[in-house]
């Protein structure tokens, strides 16, 4: 009995080691908990403004003047790869057709893409954000340089002054960062352009025509105009007087002849 006791306790106590290395082991070997990363943030949604203007509209006549002149790829390209967005105006058809003088096609095309680049901001504005625009002077468009644009907010209407157009934003047509679409009334005609257009001065009143000094009248003049007249009449009583005193010298002979 002696001798069977000892391995049983033997065993019990290998078991009971085995037990707890194995319960102390899957504790160790569990991996620790991590917290879940946030998701990223949605990206904007993708804007072709293609569509956008064939759908909306009708702006048929804008859109041929953007892809024509290519600055429908500088808008989009706007709209698609910054973080400031883009802001556009877009004339209905109709103030295209209604644009009598000055008209589109006297203009080069570099004129051209420049009036259309015009109609564009390099930056997203909400029709609130006009409100504020109103107080900030002339604002830069994608044209640059002198092509700028002043807003004024009228009881919630935008207008818009180009220094030769004035009108006013009459819809939304899109309005979700980072793109925003305005229809306007009136295609907006920067003054950069079309403020050379002044009309031309009236011609200076002709000057009297003075006489050239040799035309003038003198006295060598007047002298050479009257000698011409008196000429003929000292030879006419000349002659007139030596007839005469002929016929006198014939009578008083025949008058000797017959005494």
């Amino acid at each position: 009995m002696k001798n069977m006791g000892f391995p049983m306790i033997f065993m019990a106590f290998s078991t009971l080691f085995f037990l707890c290395s194995s319960s102390a082991y899957a504790q160790t070997a569990s991996p620790p908990s991590l917290s879940p990363t946030p998701a990223p943030a949605p990206a904007p949604a993708y804007v072709n403004l293609t569509d956008l203007l064939t759908v909306a509209g009708p702006f048929h006549t804008f859109l041929s003047y953007l892809e024509s002149t290519k600055v429908i790829e500088t808008f989009q390209s706007q709209a698609n790869n910054t973080e400031e967005g883009i802001t556009i105006f877009v004339p209905k058809d109709t103030a295209f057709s209604s644009l009598k003088k000055p008209s589109l096609s006297n203009l080069t095309q570099a004129q051209l893409k420049s009036l259309l680049l015009f109609h564009g901001l390099p930056h997203y504005y909400s029709l609130a954000d006009f409100k504020n625009l109103s107080q900030s002077g002339p604002i830069p468009t994608f044209a640059g340089g002198q092509y700028t644009l002043n807003f004024t907010d009228v009881s919630g209407t935008v207008h818009i002054d180009s220094g030769w157009t004035d009108t006013k934003v009459s819809s939304s047509v899109h309005s979700t960062d980072p793109v925003a679409i305005y229809q306007v009334d009136k295609v907006l005609l920067p003054e950069a352009i079309f403020g050379t257009d002044i009309p031309p001065t009236a011609a200076p009143a002709p000057s009297p025509d003075i006489a050239p000094v040799a035309d003038s009248p003198s006295g060598g003049t007047a002298q050479g105009e009257s000698s011409p007249t008196s000429a003929p009449n000292s030879s006419y009583r000349m002659i007139s007087w030596g007839i005469w005193s002929r016929m006198v010298l014939a009578l008083s002979g025949v008058l000797v002849l017959f005494l």
